[in-house]
């Protein structure tokens, strides 16, 4: 029947994405994560979510051109025999080891930067995907107590992000309909000003409300209130250390697996001591049935793959740039990571209801943004 998704599990779905795009910089692989972020989001999208995939394409993109960049003004990555062009060289202290500023460009060094760029913005893609199919609004109702205000931070963050999009495309629109061309680093000045006046005015309007609401007074004693705040950062410390030494193979992977878990039950215990003083309901909870462990599972199944094939060092997944040759498709790969389309299909659709009203929405945004154009 029409409904909507668990937003958990369709954040466990792009993770697990984002995890198989990290063991690899094959770029098919790559661009297959991206594709399947695309179509799982042009399928089921959330009409309610404030990010739009668009932004998070545009981020990688950026991220690209910026490692292509830093690579061909300070090198540090691969050296090559096809020399594309020959900057003037700026002699560096011996301190700089293989970093350089200017001198020999070759192909193999900006392709290496290009698949480590694509690696990120592959990454971003997946974290993107998840951002449009459940609002993150969704999410905050299910952080656990302990984790609450955080989750509000991260919340507002995401949501007022987009927003500032919006106000900064509406400014620029009003300001070329009363003949101001909107390019120069001037005009981008006049840009920034009445955006940033609008964000800080609407952050000062959050505040008021969530202080009526008494938001952030916690009726419980402060002892057992920093001993619950000091397990927590405890445990997402070696969460956080354990993950980055499973996703570096070069940095304490032998490490990985021990720091992950001993974070994961520290901050289990965390939760469990938070849960005890702070006392939440929730008002028509999300149901978890079948449909949410095959999104789960859809995307739990490339990372698993790719993460086993990279232990055993399937040749494909890490490629050579010297010397240069076409990337190699891993057909294992390749079909875990398609068949995480898979959840577009185990998901349900929307309600029809959700549509229209969020189609009515974005004709009301059209219309407020066209009067304030005028």
């Amino acid at each position: 029947m029409p409904r909507r998704v668990h937003p958990v599990a369709w954040w466990l779905w792009a993770l697990g994405l984002a995890t198989a795009a990290s063991r690899t910089d094959n770029p098919l692989l790559l661009l297959a994560v991206v594709a399947v972020a695309i179509l799982v989001v042009a399928l089921r999208e959330d009409p309610h979510a404030d990010a739009p995939l668009t932004m998070f394409l545009a981020l990688g993109l950026v991220a690209v051109a910026l490692r292509v960049g830093l690579s061909i003004l300070v090198g540090g990555g691969a050296t090559g025999q096809v020399v594309l062009v020959t900057l003037p060289r700026v002699p560096l202290p011996e301190a700089a080891g293989s970093l350089r500023l200017g001198g020999p460009v070759t192909l193999e060094g900006v392709l290496a930067a290009l698949w480590q760029g694509l690696q990120l913005a592959a990454m971003l893609a997946a974290i993107g995907a998840a951002n449009a199919l459940a609002s993150p609004r969704r999410l905050l109702r299910y952080v656990p107590a302990t984790l609450y205000d955080v989750g509000t931070a991260v919340v507002v963050a995401l949501s007022f992000t987009p927003r500032m999009v919006v106000d900064a495309r509406a400014v620029r629109t009003a300001r070329r309909l009363r003949g101001h061309d909107g390019r120069g680093p001037r005009e981008l000045a006049r840009t920034l000003v009445p955006v940033l006046e609008a964000a800080f005015d609407r952050s000062l309007d959050l505040a008021a409300s969530m202080e009526a609401r008494g938001y952030g007074r916690h009726p419980r004693e402060g002892g057992a209130r920093r001993w619950s705040g000091a397990v927590t950062v405890a445990g997402l410390l070696g969460l956080v250390a354990g993950v980055y030494a499973l996703l570096d193979g070069s940095a304490g992977s032998p490490l990985g697996w021990p720091l992950l878990v001993l974070g994961v039950l520290v901050s289990t215990l965390a939760l469990v001591l938070g849960a005890r003083h702070d006392t939440r309901t929730r008002y028509r909870r999300d149901p978890w049935g079948w449909p949410e462990w095959g999104v789960t599972l859809a995307g739990g199944i490339p990372a698993l793959t790719l993460v086993t094939l990279a232990a055993r060092q399937v040749p494909g997944l890490t490629l050579q740039a010297v010397p240069l040759t076409p990337p190699p498709l891993v057909v294992p790969a390749l079909v875990a990571i398609v068949g995480a389309a898979l959840a577009a299909v185990a998901a349900p659709p929307l309600p029809r209801p959700a549509a229209r009203d969020a189609a009515a929405a974005r004709r009301t945004a059209q219309r407020q943004r066209r009067e304030v154009a005028a």
